[in-house]
């Protein structure tokens, strides 16, 4: 019966077998010094784990009912010596794990540059490869701005090269994962997160969201390539030769969920595109959120710009038609305080004088289009035109 036990669970050894513990065995330097803290950070807690579950296991034993040689002392409670071990053993490896954590959180920033491509091999005279990375429902665009192309689902490096990736998203909170290359960074929209990273070893590596996003969260992964210069320079080349072009309007066509997305390459990519998806402005009649804050920086909006703002859509749902109601949010005050309110602001407040550009507003230099406001009568005057 033993035996058919044993063989019953042969098959479920030999599916561990397929197991790949890449995050034990990575490919990039980033990765592979993660890799170490974590053995590091498990061998320290070890020397506390082990022993007192060894400790547990021979007090059992040699204490047992049975043991009559065991030395019985019920009056017994203090020792200073065993006091000593058991507080100076851990509070000392807690300091070294302390430690350990502390710098390796600087030196492992994925923000911070990388100084070293390999162990003895510094990376400060080599130009990182720029990669521009989105997060969509569910597939993953990349854009490299260097080369002017984009692709979808499949991601390419040259070996012993810098990697800077800056990472956002265009709807929920996804997480960008390559566990050969370095550990998950987030995704967020109208965010930009930054990763630092290099590949040392030749292949091609998993990639994929660590964060659940919706119906198509399992489908969303691609395929990362380890390879040489001339390996790299040939697949920039067969992007450069694809039929397709990433235009503002096959972006919001790309946009749309979708579930296992083949991989895609585009030629060329339409002027500011990430930037537009980073400040949520992709879509047309939409002010970016770099226009509003810069507004913001200059004081907000005033009454002769409210103009700027009329046409342009907020509501996602009203840019496929499906909503023609307009609803505006405006300030009320009457001409005294209004005027008040501009000679205080002229008095106390130093203007910047560069100009504001966006969606509606003049060109610099430009005369501003008349703007018509027509003040509401006072209220007796309302109430004589109601009756």
């Amino acid at each position: 019966m033993s035996r058919l036990r044993i063989l019953l669970l042969l098959p479920l050894v030999a599916l561990l077998g397929g197991c790949n513990f890449v995050v034990m065995n990575p490919a990039g330097d980033i990765a592979v010094q993660q890799r170490d803290l974590v053995v590091i950070s498990t061998v320290l807690m070890l020397l506390i784990i082990v022993p007192v579950m060894a400790l547990i296991v021979f007090f059992a034993w040699k204490y047992r009912q049975s043991n009559a040689d065991a030395k019985y002392e019920p009056d017994w409670d203090h020792s200073t010596h065993l006091e000593l071990v058991i507080w100076s053993m851990p509070l000392l490896i807690i300091i070294c794990l302390g430690a350990v954590t502390w710098s390796s959180t600087h030196l492992l920033d994925p923000y911070r540059r990388l100084d070293r491509i390999a162990p003895g091999n510094a990376a400060s005279l080599l130009e990182p490869l720029q990669v521009e990375v989105v997060a969509l429902d569910w597939k993953w665009l990349f854009f490299y701005p260097d080369y002017g192309i984009a692709t979808v689902n499949e991601l390419a490096a040259p070996v012993d090269r810098p990697v800077r990736f800056k990472i956002t998203a265009s709807s929920v909170m996804n997480s960008f994962y390559i566990p050969a290359l370095a550990g998950q960074i987030y995704a967020m929209p109208g965010m930009e997160t930054k990763l630092h990273a290099v590949i040392n070893k030749a292949g091609v590596y998993d990639g994929f969201s660590a964060n659940y996003s919706g119906a198509g969260f399992s489908g969303m992964r691609f395929k990362f390539h380890g390879v040489d210069q001339a390996g790299f320079d040939a697949w920039i080349a067969k992007a450069k030769v694809s039929n397709e072009t990433l235009s503002r309007e096959a972006y919001l066509d790309l946009e749309k969920p979708s579930e296992n997305v083949p991989v895609r390459l585009y030629k060329e990519v339409a002027p500011d595109l990430y930037k537009a998806i980073l400040n949520m402005c992709a879509q047309p009649g939409k002010m970016c959120m770099s226009e509003m804050m810069a507004m913001d920086a200059k004081g907000g909006l005033g009454l002769a710009s409210a103009r700027n703002i009329l046409p342009l859509k907020y509501n996602i749902s009203m840019l496929d038609g499906s909503s023609s109601t307009k609803n505006y949010v405006a300030s009320v005050c009457t001409l005294a305080e209004a005027a008040r309110e501009a000679a205080d602001h002229r008095s106390t407040t130093t203007l910047d004088p560069t100009p504001v550009t966006g969606a509606g507003l003049a060109r610099p230099g430009a005369a501003p289009a008349p703007f018509n406001f027509t003040p509401a009568p006072p209220p007796a005057e309302r109430r004589a035109s109601n009756t």
